[in-house]
């Protein structure tokens, strides 16, 4: 299995792999990724192998990718499978010389497979999930459903001891509402402004007392540290440290800060797929995108409240050009509806 690149995507692709796995229980699985998304798959109970390959901007790449594209080879895989699509997935894939490899049927790439399924150009209303399954019906394997099929990505206890530590030496205590505030996105279509966050979170703090917030965002980004400075400067100092001191946090470590949260609260980013392998509810702000085809993959009972601007001709997009140029589509998400959202997931 091959899927390169962002974090959401590889969550998404957890219940094939556990699809696989229930369909050739004697196969060797291994599954190829990138360093930044490897921590998703690392310890699937259902992978024999991870090989993570260089990063996309990684120095002497190029030579790195020859080197893999042989190791492949030699492994003499029987199927490869393309989720990604892009140049690089398709070459790596056609690298293995796997005699059955399954990809989507893309204009110039699509020699490299030996099975091509259609992928429409349009952007459609369709969950991402089963858009990726399609990849698995050559196989014979019936479409999942999140009951049967939902996202996994596995705990780190050693991540989870770290969290509470950090916890405890911030003063949360047993009558705190932990709220995880995620600010960061590395796509520019998919950032709600800081000054929103600020409002946001003085405003959940001052309708419930119990509240204390981590703020965070991707790493080499300094998104968190201004929401907190900014947020602080709203409330009076009695209040300010209900907004805890930002960090740098690991894919495991915010898998153990979700699972521990009373409500998790971000933009259609990576670490809100990683929240939705977990039991918290969810508010979740979808400018470009479509909930229908990003929401969190898990079964019924967590709460999860997706808050777009609806009734917009630009909406969704491809993310490369905002046609109306100010963002609209996700800078019309006003706080106060953000906050609506939160206190019905704290007070259910």
């Amino acid at each position: 299995m091959v899927r390169l690149r962002l974090i959401g995507d590889v969550v998404l692709t957890t219940p094939a792999i556990r699809a696989l796995r229930d369909t050739y229980p004697k196969a060797r699985l291994s599954y190829l990724v990138e360093p930044l998304s490897a921590p998703v798959v690392q310890r699937n109970p259902h992978l024999d192998e991870v090989i993570v390959a260089a990063a996309p901007d990684a120095p002497r790449r190029l030579r790195d990718d020859l080197r893999l594209g042989f190791d492949l080879r030699r492994r003499r895989f029987d199927l490869a499978i393309d989720f990604h699509g892009g140049p690089r997935s398709s070459w790596f894939t056609w690298a293995s010389r796997a005699p059955q490899r399954i990809g989507y049927d893309v204009a110039g790439r699509a020699w490299m497979y030996t099975t091509r399924v259609p992928r429409p150009r349009a952007l459609r209303a369709r969950h991402s999930v089963l858009n990726q399954w399609d990849l698995l019906e050559p196989l014979g394997i019936p479409q999942p459903s999140s009951r049967t099929h939902p996202t996994e990505f596995v705990p780190d206890p050693d991540a989870a001891g770290a969290v509470e530590s950090w916890l405890r030496a911030s003063g949360l205590g047993e009558d705190h509402r932990l709220v995880i505030v995620h600010v960061g996105a590395r796509i520019a279509f998919r950032r709600w402004p800081p000054e929103r966050f600020a409002e946001t979170i003085d405003a959940i703090a001052r309708a419930d007392a119990r509240t204390r917030f981590a703020v965070i965002a991707g790493p080499g980004e300094d998104t968190a540290e201004r929401v907190v400075a900014a947020t602080r400067s709203r409330l009076p100092a009695s209040m300010r440290p209900a907004v805890l001191d930002p960090r740098t946090w690991t894919l495991d470590e915010i898998h153990a800060l979700s699972a521990r949260a009373a409500v998790y609260i971000g933009c259609d980013t990576g670490p809100a797929h990683i929240a939705g392998t977990t039991a918290v509810p969810i508010v979740a702000l979808y400018g470009p995108t479509l909930p229908e085809t990003w929401a969190p993959w898990r079964p019924a009972g967590p709460l999860t409240i997706p808050l777009a601007v609806e009734g917009l001709p630009c909406r969704p997009c491809d993310q490369r050009v905002c046609e109306p140029g100010d963002f609209r589509c996700l800078n019309w998400i006003r706080p106060e509806q953000v906050l609506e959202a939160a206190i019905k997931c704290l007070h259910p």
